[in-house]
Order: C-alpha cells, then sequence, then structure tokens
C-alpha cells in the first residue's frame, strides 16, 4: 500500500526540494530540542488539517532514515461535530499503513453548551481535547506526544501574550503537561506555515475541516495572525527574525528579577574581569544602532 502512496506523490524537483526542506527542518528541531529517543512511543496527534497531515508525512519519513528506533501511533479524536467525515482518516491511515486509534468523546456538545454565542470557542475546544488525549497517552504507554504547531503559531502566540495577557510568553518546542504525566513536543516547530500550505496542496491531502468554530473573523489569534501577514508583506523576513529571537533571549535585559538576579548586579563587579566583559559585550551589541 505505501507504493501506491508513494507513486501517487507528485515528484517534480519542486516538490522534492520543499520535502527535503521540511524534512530537514523537523529534523533539526528533533535534534535541537531532543525531542524523540531511542525507544520512544510517539503520539501524532491528527486533526485531519494540513499541519498534522504534514507532521505525520515528516515523522514517518525520519522514522524510515532515523539510527535509532521508535514507534509511532496516529490518534485523532471525534468530536461528535455535525456532518463530521468519520471515515476519511480511519481509510487514508490504513492506506498509510501507520497505527492508529480514533478517540470518540462529544466534546462538540459541551463546547456550544458551555460558550455563549458569538464568543470564541478554541479554548474550551482545545483544553478537552488536549484532556483526552493526554489520558489516552497516558494509559497506554504513549512517551511522547507530537503536536501539529509550526513556526508561526509560536510566534501568534508570543503576540498574543504579549498584546493580550501580559506575559512574554510563546509555545515551547518541547514541553512538561501541566498534569506532569506527558511530553509534549512541536516537530514543526522550525516550519512556516506558507511551506506547509505548499506541501499540503501538493500531496492533496484529506482536509477535514473544523465545523466547530467556523470562521469567527474575532478571534484575537485571527487579529494576530493577518498583522503578520501585513508586516511579512511590507518587511520579508520579519518573522524570521521575530522567531529567531525566541531563540536568543537575554534575561539580563528584560525586567523580570525572577528570571535574573538583579539585586547581586553590585556583588558581581567584584567577581572576574571576564564576566565584566561579557556583560560590556551584551550591553555594546544591545545597543548597536540598527540598520
Amino acid at each position: 500500500m505505501n507504493a501506491v502512496i508513494e507513486k501517487s506523490e507528485p515528484m517534480s524537483n519542486n516538490f522534492k526540494k520543499l520535502q527535503a526542506q521540511i524534512r530537514g527542518q523537523v529534523g533539526k528541531a528533533i535534534e535541537d530540542f531532543k525531542m524523540i529517543e531511542a525507544g520512544d512511543k510517539v503520539m501524532v496527534c491528527l486533526s485531519g488539517g494540513k499541519d498534522s497531515y504534514t507532521m505525520l508525512d515528516m515523522l514517518m519519513s525520519l522514522q524510515r532514515r532515523a539510527p535509532i528506533d521508535f514507534e509511532l501511533i496516529a490518534v485523532n479524536l471525534d468530536q461528535k461535530q455535525p456532518d463530521y467525515p468519520e471515515h476519511i482518516l480511519p481509510e487514508y491511515l490504513k492506506l498509510l499503513g501507520v497505527p492508529y486509534h480514533i478517540l470518540e468523546q462529544d466534546t462538540y456538545s459541551v463546547v456550544k453548551r458551555v460558550v455563549p454565542e458569538g464568543k470564541t470557542m478554541c479554548g474550551l475546544c482545545s483544553r478537552l481535547r488536549r484532556g483526552s488525549l493526554y489520558t489516552y497517552a497516558a494509559a497506554n504507554g504513549v512517551t511522547k506526544i507530537a503536536l501539529g504547531h509550526h513556526r508561526d503559531d509560536i510566534i501568534e502566540t508570543l503576540f498574543l501574550n504579549l498584546f493580550f495577557g501580559g506575559k512574554l510568553k510563546a509555545m515551547p518546542p518541547k514541553l512538561l503537561s501541566e498534569d506532569g504525566r506527558n511530553i509534549v513536543i512541536r516537530p514543526m516547530a522550525y516550519v512556516a506555515e506558507r511551506e506547509i500550505e505548499r506541501y499540503a496542496t501538493a500531496r492533496k491531502f484529506p482536509i477535514i475541516p473544523c465545523n466547530l468554530c467556523g470562521s469567527q473573523e474575532n478571534m484575537q489569534r485571527r487579529i494576530i495572525k493577518n498583522m503578520l501577514r501585513q508586516w511579512e508583506s511590507e518587511y520579508p523576513g520579519r518573522s524570521e527574525n521575530i522567531f529567531a529571537a525566541l531563540c536568543n533571549v537575554v534575561p539580563s535585559h528584560l525586567a523580570d528579577p525572577k528570571q535574573f538576579d538583579f539585586a547581586s548586579l553590585r556583588n558581581l563587579r567584584e567577581i572576574t574581569p571576564e564576566l565584566l566583559a561579557s556583560f560590556a559585550a551584551v550591553e555594546k551589541d544591545t545597543t548597536a544602532e540598527l540598520p
């Protein structure tokens, strides 16, 4: 069956370059953050959207090439949304030949009952979905939970927290879940959404739209997404610079005393000339004239 799938994939040079680029970015993220280790059982959370389909493709490709052995299991949560095409994912996953499991839980009714009409549903929906997936993972020997968030999701979350939450916080590529039972990884943390869109179009994934929230134009995330797209059109490369900043944090030049011991700066003068020189270098770098 895998051979059938491979023959149906577009194999133009542009597609092969794009595939290699995304696979390389996913592989680098996995290596940089030690996301997958020998013997891991990785649960690939599959929603039926372009991001999770692409993530599954990349992890299956890397699994075939990796010098270590690890398992993959694709897991989808059927939230009992009206007109949900429940046959699509099982048929697709059988064709791929990847182990999979479909969870069934009516979170749709809960969200519709609890969230007032016109309010954003994604927050409650995602919490309920996470709870179901985390519970399944803990009960089935899963060691890593892979989510399909990409670089743009991480940047958008940074600005959501900055503008609406008063926090300098984004999505980490790897974290311990709040219940302490699961390690969550985001293998596509380095991949731009526009490249995923190109890849998904070329692969002709059987996309399943989310009918729960529909197109809630007032969602804060949508506002942030539009802002970033406007910035990128005016200043190409800005998104890359923002993400690079997230990977190059200088706590001593922010204002959080929990992250940097400002109270001890007086004592630092007496430690070593080398340490003072390092502070001076940082100061010079951050005050340099911008182009």
